[in-house]
């Protein structure tokens, strides 16, 4: 490494791998840098945020969830981490991480939210979804799929050299960009499962999972978008434009873009949405029952509960001013008013005891003395409105419907009093 030939910003001490790292006159590098490094803190942060909310979230379909949120996220940080392998320069371990953890990191992520789509159409058809371990160790599944494809693609490429030749430095770097591609197919496959599965989702009854098949359907979108874009600059574009360096930028702006794309449409607003409580379910919790405040009448008859009927104030009918008409000829049964059921009874507390209710500590004498006065009180009331309304003049009472029942009281004096002035 020749000392005097380090770029602008970059000490001469670094190795000359590094200087995408620090060049001021390719700007490239360190944006890709600043953007991957606040990737790697924000999907770090998110995770944390995500075992936090584990004791707050309350339906228990969004808590199955976690696991699947919680692998793309370390998919995604993965991702971010796998941008500096495109911005230093190619040799055979920066190479082989390329190679390798390019199609396992996506198809990670892809699985995901794979299984997510299938738990959405499987709630949609059968009411629920499968559960929470069964997602995860199918998204482990389609995820261990890539990994061996991969292993097999290095081994079959890297580790088998034919002793005959000789041997090239950095072999992992010399592959085509065609194969490179190539090698990637399963992955696209995933990426098309992943818009397909969501479709469905679009038209669930509930609101929420709605706008879950949409964040899939989103990340699906422009995760397709952005593939597209960097195979066809990838295989075709940089050559075509005479900018064949422009390989390795071209996949670090791909990986670093569709690492915030995960992040923005899927990672952020299924947090957000963790701790939500859903307006659609209005059904109380588990172990938690609400019964009306009334009065069940138990016999040999069912009947509809009866509304309670809470009197707060207990009318003192000693001092009912309205006197009773009752009717002297007419028989009453002592049985009118039994109904075939037992009667319920209602306590009603007296004066003293409403007294002693609230004055617990006061000793029996002071409370005998208090409700003393305060019947003192409703006499003098009493006597007072007497004296003010004047005579009271007594009732007339309409006379019976049924002739030769029985006749009023009233009826009787006045005849009486008839006779009495005829005589």
């Amino acid at each position: 490494m020749d000392p005097t030939s380090a770029p602008r910003g970059c000490d001469p001490s670094i190795s000359s791998i590094f200087y995408q790292l620090c060049d001021l006159t390719s700007v490239w590098g360190i944006v890709l840098e600043a953007c991957a490094a606040a990737g790697v803190v924000t999907s770090f942060m998110l995770f944390l945020i995500l075992l936090a909310s584990l004791p707050f979230v309350t339906d228990t379909k969004r808590k199955g969830m976690v696991a699947l949120q919680a692998s793309i996220l370390v998919f995604t940080l993965g991702l971010f981490g796998l941008t500096f392998a495109f911005i230093v320069d190619r040799y055979s371990t920066s190479c082989v991480a390329r190679r390798f953890l390019f199609g396992v990191l996506f198809s990670g992520c892809l699985s995901c939210l794979v299984m997510h789509g299938l738990w959405l159409v499987l709630l949609q058809r059968r009411g629920r979804g499968p559960r929470s371990w069964m997602l995860w160790l199918g998204a482990l599944g389609l995820w261990l799929v890539e990994v061996i494809i991969n292993t097999e693609w290095l081994i079959l490429t890297e580790v088998r050299n034919p002793s005959s030749e000789p041997t090239v430095p950095d072999l992992p770097c010399i592959i085509a960009n065609q194969d490179f591609v190539m090698a990637l197919i399963y992955v696209m496959v995933l990426l098309l499962a992943v818009i397909l599965i969501a479709l469905p989702s679009l038209k669930h009854k509930h609101k929420q999972w709605r706008r879950d098949g949409a964040f899939i359907l989103v990340t699906g979108f422009f995760t397709s978008v952005i593939w597209v874009t960097w195979i066809v600059m990838y295989t075709y574009g940089n050559r075509a434009s005479g900018h064949a360096s422009w390989d390795d930028p071209t996949l670090g702006i791909a990986v670093v873009s569709n690492a915030w794309i995960f992040l923005c449409f899927y990672a952020i607003p299924e947090v957000c949405l963790l701790t939500q409580q859903d307006s659609e379910q209005e059904q109380p919790p588990d172990g938690e029952h609400v019964y009306p405040a009334r009065t069940l009448v138990y016999g040999p008859n069912l009947k509809e509960p009866e509304p309670t009927q809470q009197n707060l104030y207990v009318e003192n009918k000693a001092f009912s001013m309205d006197e009773a008409s009752i009717d002297s000829t007419k028989p009453v049964s002592p049985y009118g008013v039994y109904n075939g059921q037992p009667q319920t009874c209602v306590y009603q507390p007296t004066e003293i005891a409403l007294i002693a209710k609230h004055l617990k500590g006061v000793s029996i004498t002071n409370a005998f003395s208090l409700s003393v006065a305060l019947t003192s009180v409703q006499l003098f009331f009493f006597f007072f409105k007497q004296m003010d309304r004047g005579p009271v003049i007594p009732r007339a009472t309409a006379p019976p419907l049924n002739p030769g029942s029985g006749r009023s009281s009233l009826s009787r004096s006045i005849e009486s009093l008839t006779s009495q002035e005829l005589s």
